[in-house]
């Protein structure tokens, strides 16, 4: 399997599905690119098993993802996706991954029909599924190779109707050893004006 994840890993600096082109052009990348595609759809069909085995590896997957592919063109995107196939709850919201580094992330969600509530906004538990994963891939891009966590409780705060597009930003402590503590994450949801919506 880990084989399998670097020849995938490997496709998307030839095949960049997500702008309907193959780069560079030529007839290599092309046959390259469509071997890759039916590798993908295979790949996306265990794509929960695996990342839940790598969690359990001796190494930071969400680290070693991120590095690898927010370079390439569309690697927030995929790297997103990989996020929401390894956590399918997580990833109902489709929300994208703008930034990831040590301590820090920022995640945007786009305002869609199948978020919103009856008041047409978008839904409070959007907005907690949002908050989460922005405070776990914080939490989780600096944690040590060797480390894992759980959360242990939730709360939030709403503090407007959310419309549009909502950005959740989150600066966790930088964690430098696995020993066991509990770590208060602090997540702050804002809309397109820059107003905070929830925390």
């Amino acid at each position: 399997m880990y084989i399998l994840v670097i020849c995938i890993l490997d496709s998307f600096n030839v095949c960049d599905r997500t702008l309907g082109k193959v780069v560079p052009n030529s007839k290599e990348s092309t046959e390259r690119c469509e071997i890759n595609h039916h590798l993908n759809k295979s790949f996306t069909m265990n794509l929960s098993g695996f990342i839940s085995n790598q969690i359990n590896a001796e190494r930071n997957i969400v680290r070693t993802l991120w590095n690898k592919l927010e370079p390439l063109p569309g690697g927030k995107n995929i790297f997103s996706k990989l996020i929401g196939k390894a956590a399918p709850y997580t990833g109902s919201i489709d929300a994208r991954v703008q930034e990831l580094k040590p301590g820090y992330c920022r995640i945007t969600l786009q305002d869609k029909p199948n978020i919103r509530n009856h008041l047409d906004c978008v839904h409070a538990v959007a907005l907690v599924n949002l908050a989460e994963v922005t405070g776990n891939l914080a939490l989780s891009y600096t944690l040590p190779d060797d480390a894992r966590f759980i959360v242990a409780g939730l709360s939030i705060e709403y503090i407007k109707k959310s419309r549009g597009v909502i950005t959740g930003t989150c600066n966790a402590p930088q964690i430098g050893t696995s020993e066991k503590k509990e770590y208060p994450i602090d997540v702050v949801m804002t809309d397109s004006h820059g107003e905070v919506v929830a925390t």
